[in-house]
């Protein structure tokens, strides 16, 4: 069974051949990825309805979560913590390269502890730093 397969299985996911490559593409890549790079990882193959609907599943079972991109757009990374349906743990840094121009998590990195006002609960932190990466900083 490969790696991609056994993950849809542990997160109660159907198997389809379609979910498995796009897994497969965040499994090798090894970054966060916009719609548009799962779309030309996979080839004009696949529907672009399906691909959303992929990346929603992943989402909501806690496969993938969001990682905001200074362009505004959403890039989708691997959760790398135990997460479940619609409930992610991600605090951490998330890094673009102003070179390469990918998205990483740092999951070795914590947001800082932020107080809020009263009468603000916090749902999610996101902390997005620009700057050069190690592989482009050779």
């Amino acid at each position: 069974m490969t790696l991609s397969a056994k993950t849809l299985k542990d997160f109660n996911l159907r198997h389809t051949a379609g979910r498995e490559e796009v897994l497969d593409l965040f499994l090798n890549a090894g970054h966060a990825l916009a719609h548009h790079d799962v779309e030309n990882g996979l080839g004009p193959d696949h529907d672009r309805v399906t691909i959303y609907r992929t990346l929603r599943t992943f989402l909501d079972k806690g496969l993938l979560h969001k990682v905001l991109d200074d362009e505004g757009g959403t890039k989708y990374a691997l959760c790398r913590e135990t997460c479940s349906d619609g409930h992610h743990h991600h605090d951490h840094v998330h890094f673009k390269c102003e070179s390469c121009g990918q998205t990483t998590c740092l999951d070795e990195v914590s947001i800082p502890t932020v107080t809020l006002p009263n009468g603000y609960n916090r749902k999610e932190m996101n902390l997005l730093i620009q700057g050069v990466c190690q592989d482009c900083n050779k």
